[in-house]
């Protein structure tokens, strides 16, 4: 097995967070237009948030399909093809003239996304080691965060500027170029082992990671909170675009430098869990995504960026680890295990908005913070749940633990 700083492990790790960096740039280079969109379509604020959530909504089902059939043709050739599609197909929105056009092919750009983000995990846990894996993931989850700055700072300041069709023409662009990159870096797997196609094999897999009682609440965990975090960035563009703050989409973009806090959380993910235990690191970033969301009830544009600055430190740092927890359970078919995961999360990201604006036509911003409140009080709960089966677990003698552990896989 690969460990811990070695020339493998770093040279796998910088393809799959270049990969990381160009499919999430390319996910949310809409979100800082989302105004632009609405006045240049004239749609409402809700249809325009459809270009961002129809994409997470075709990435998150196409998950379902990845993550199995890696398990059967392998890794690294989903992972190159797919970013191809999601780069030709960035280029191709750079060119619509009808908002419909653009959804189809967010749409269609979704289930190209979801190649890498299903299937790098199961990656890493095929040819790292436990500590090695930790680490990756924490780098990987960390380019996440910057894949989705890069990506708004682009799209916020070319549309401003250029307009919004040469902002998706720009991370098309840079998206054929990391394309390239990662072919050329990521080698193929060493320690992959193809399973035959069996699709009833398959359809049992995911049974059994729905029916693991320490897996179900990790999935709910990390779509709920996606459920709110990702839009909350949506509703509040509104909010800022609007007096007293008018700003505009270059600075609405900047709002997005927040999820540096994001990158620097999931860096630490790795250590803290190790130190303290991965489900009480998702029970901080839990209490840490409230506490910023009332944080941001402070109407002063200061506060609003320290609120938004504690969320995105508490999301990233509770999915690293919620991540980490669900490659670490898993006893077998560890993509199928992750793409769930993924599936869940991206699932809560697409539909987080319907539910959020109901609060938002009762409230506007107070509502959306009272709404990102109970679910978040959910996603805490869960984290407790798995905090007390861990303890339990460790109370017991260890041969009742293995004999527990194999009868939930």
């Amino acid at each position: 097995m690969i460990t811990t700083g070695t020339a493998a492990w770093w040279r796998i790790t910088i393809a799959l967070c270049l990969g990381s960096f160009m499919v999430f740039s390319n996910l949310y280079v809409t979100q800082p237009l989302l105004p632009m969109l609405a006045t240049e379509f004239s749609v409402t604020p809700l249809q325009a948030s459809y270009s961002l959530t129809l994409s997470t909504l075709t990435l998150g089902l196409s998950l379902l399909v990845y993550g199995p059939l890696s398990d059967v043709i392998g890794r690294k050739g989903l992972i190159v093809g797919s970013m191809c599609g999601a780069a030709l197909t960035a280029l191709l929105i750079s060119q619509v003239s009808t908002f419909e056009q653009l959804l189809w092919l967010r749409g269609l750009q979704g289930v190209f996304l979801g190649g890498l983000p299903a299937i790098a995990v199961a990656y890493m846990a095929d040819e790292f080691d436990a500590d090695a894996l930790m680490s990756a993931i924490g780098l990987y989850i960390a380019a996440n965060s910057l894949g989705g700055i890069g990506g708004r700072l682009m799209g916020g300041f070319t549309g401003e500027h250029l307009g919004w069709g040469n902002a998706f023409l720009v991370v098309g662009m840079l998206g054929a170029c990391t394309w390239m990159l990662v072919a050329w870096l990521l080698p193929a797997p060493r320690r992959f082992i193809a399973r035959p196609f069996n699709l009833p094999s398959m359809g049992q897999d995911l049974i059994s990671h729905l029916t693991n009682p320490l897996l179900i609440p990790a999935f709910l965990f990390g779509g709920l909170n996606f459920f709110v975090f990702i839009n909350q960035y949506s509703f509040i563009t509104f909010v800022l675009e609007a007096d007293p703050y008018t700003l505009s989409p270059q600075f609405l973009g900047m709002l997005f430098l927040t999820y540096l806090s994001g990158t620097w959380g999931s860096t630490l993910s790795g250590k803290f869990s190790r130190r303290y235990g991965q489900a009480n690191c998702m029970m901080v970033g839990s209490g840490l995504l409230m506490i910023g969301s009332l944080v941001t009830l402070i109407p002063w544009l200061a506060t609003i960026v320290l609120g938004f600055l504690l969320n995105a430190f508490g999301f990233f740092f509770a999915h690293s680890s919620a991540s980490a927890w669900v490659s670490r359970t898993a006893q077998h078919a560890k993509a199928s295990a992750s793409s769930l995961y993924l599936v869940f999360y991206y699932l809560g990201a697409s539909t987080g908005g319907l539910y959020l604006n109901l609060f938002w036509q009762w409230q506007y911003w107070l509502g959306v913070v009272l709404g990102s409140l109970l679910v978040l009080a959910v996603t805490l709960a869960l984290a407790a749940w798995l905090k007390h089966q861990t303890c339990k677990q460790q109370s017991r003698p260890s041969g009742r633990i293995a004999q527990e552990s194999q009868s939930l896989s």
